[in-house]
């Protein structure tokens, strides 16, 4: 990372594009306009699910897929090894986000929503899908190491093909009965858990894959970064716009009937991000990371895959669900919440530059 000076830290919402700047209010406008929808015309939902794939609406399966690839065209595949011999990173990674991350989420879902089932379950689905897409952005402005993160999010793509179905099971019905908690009600099985994971998260992976190999060797990595890649990143947002519009048009009236329902599922997620971001930064710090490294591991933390949480839920539980609508109050908090954060990572690393200036050691 290069130097930045003080007065760039004090501009960071500036440095977002204004598609980015004002995400919030787009999102929500979005929930409005699904909300105005969903009471303006009858019979909405019925057509939006008339037309499925695999029990999953087609307008909200592209919105999803759309949602998740140009993200995944970011990564640099080339240059993952760059970063996969520092083991204290990876270990850290590994330990923040596949056994604190759930664990916590199912106790703050269980702790905050102890009556509320579907929305309870909908957390824990949440805090199993791990970041693959937005903390890129986040990290960035915090002056993270870019490489790194590239690193963690195509790790956490890996392990949540691998585990994401496995830890659904456990986390949902295993481990509630060990704890003689009520266990969820899930028909599915821990197969199509994965397919809707291999779906949602494995076609965009492949096709960022895919574009970014195909594009560079075409024409090489300066004209993919420079020109392809800032055509692609805005879809992103649309995808997302588009999906909280459907999904939220299926979900008015359930919302404007009980806004506390969307109070309570706010309160748990934003103690799991401030939980999760703060020990992420603890524990950069007590191993040495550095300030770049230790912001990265942090926002790589406290991050989630909506995207993910919200297919998986609308494939197993249906669009119209609680556990959909949990996953789509996700990003309305993630947004706001880390923007912030991202301010507090900066003066942060004023502590960091004196900690070395103090002891000789050079900034990472």
């Amino acid at each position: 990372m290069t130097t930045t000076t003080p007065a760039g830290e004090t501009a960071v919402v500036g440095k977002l594009s204004t598609l980015d700047r004002f995400l919030p209010v787009w999102i929500g406008v979005a929930m409005a306009a699904g909300l105005l929808l969903g009471r303006l015309i009858p019979g909405l939902g019925d057509a939006l699910s008339a037309i499925e794939i695999d029990g999953i609406s087609l307008p909200i399966a592209i919105g999803l897929l759309i949602m998740m690839y140009p993200v995944l065209a970011k990564v640099r595949y080339d240059r993952l090894d760059t970063v996969t011999g520092d083991r204290r990173l990876l270990a850290g990674s590994l330990v923040l986000n596949w056994l604190l991350g759930p664990a916590l989420m199912f106790a703050l879902a269980w702790i905050f929503l102890p009556d509320l089932p579907e929305y309870r379950t909908g957390l824990i689905i949440v805090g199993l899908a791990r970041c693959i897409a937005m903390v890129i952005i986040w990290n960035d402005l915090a002056c993270g190491d870019r490489e790194a993160a590239a690193v963690l999010v195509a790790l956490n793509s890996v392990f949540q093909v691998i585990m994401f179905a496995v830890l659904g099971w456990f986390y949902l019905a295993v481990l509630p009965g060990w704890l003689g908690l009520e266990q969820a009600g899930i028909d599915a099985s821990p197969w199509q858990i994965a397919k809707s994971v291999l779906i949602f998260l494995g076609i965009p992976l492949a096709a960022g894959y895919l574009t970014r190999r195909l594009g560079e060797r075409a024409k090489g990595r300066d004209w993919y970064e420079t020109r392809l890649l800032p055509k692609l990143g805005p879809w992103a947002l649309y995808g997302l716009l588009f999906t909280i519009v459907i999904l939220f048009a299926l979900q008015g009236e359930r919302i404007i009937d009980q806004p506390l329902d969307v109070v309570r599922i706010a309160l748990p997620l934003l103690v799991y991000f401030a939980l999760m971001w703060g020990g992420g930064y603890a524990l950069g710090a007590a191993m040495g990371l550095g300030y770049a490294r230790t912001t990265t591991l942090a926002f790589t933390a406290a991050g989630n895959n909506f995207e993910l949480a919200i297919a998986v839920a609308i494939a197993t539980y249906g669009a119209a669900s609680g556990q959909a609508l949990a996953g789509v109050v996700g990003p309305l908090i993630e947004v706001p919440v880390l923007v912030g954060l991202v301010y507090v990572s900066l003066a942060l690393r004023k502590r960091f530059r004196s900690e070395s200036a103090a002891t000789g050691a050079t900034r990472p």
